[in-house]
């Protein structure tokens, strides 16, 4: 017997509270991984020294804008990057007037210990799919992001402009 299809209004309520519950997961365990680096770096952390380590040195405008945050959020989680040494400050290459964060070497081992320990995870936690169905996942959630960072990005623009 074929099981009824549901609603468009059902399947969009089952969706927002299975990305509530996700985002709830994600937060308990920080993603942090298996091991001793489990729950060692938060979310911010780990999405600025990722960013400057895909991109390399830049400044903390260039930086705000390629993670869609302003500026004054960027410089408030950058500082205990800094302070800890994770992050250093160095002078802009080109204009040694401006300062540009770039990963240090302690940062850069610290960013690969939590990379290793977050793909142990994922590893564990998705040990009985297939290799398509994470493939499937990774992708499906990878548009998910870029349509809510676009859906951001819109109503920011779309709220400069009413201004």
């Amino acid at each position: 017997m074929p099981i009824p299809s549901e609603t468009t209004t059902d399947l969009l309520e089952r969706l927002q509270h299975q990305v509530a519950l996700f985002a709830r997961r994600a937060e308990q365990t920080r993603l942090g991984g298996v091991g001793k680096a489990r729950n060692s770096m938060d979310r911010a952390a780990y999405l600025l020294l990722n960013r400057l380590d895909n991109e390399g040195p830049m400044g903390v405008k260039a930086l705000a804008e390629g993670m869609g945050i302003d500026s004054s959020t960027v410089t408030r989680q950058v500082a205990p990057l800094v302070d800890s040494g994770l992050v250093k400050r160095t002078s802009h290459p080109e204009d040694g007037r401006a300062v540009v964060l770039a990963l240090s070497p302690r940062g850069r081992t610290r960013l690969e210990e939590v990379r290793t320990s977050r793909r142990e995870l994922m590893s564990v936690v998705t040990e009985d799919w297939t290799g398509q169905e994470r493939e499937i996942f990774t992708d499906l959630l990878g548009r998910f992001n870029s349509a809510l960072a676009d859906y951001h990005t819109a109503m920011t623009t779309g709220d400069e402009q009413s201004s």
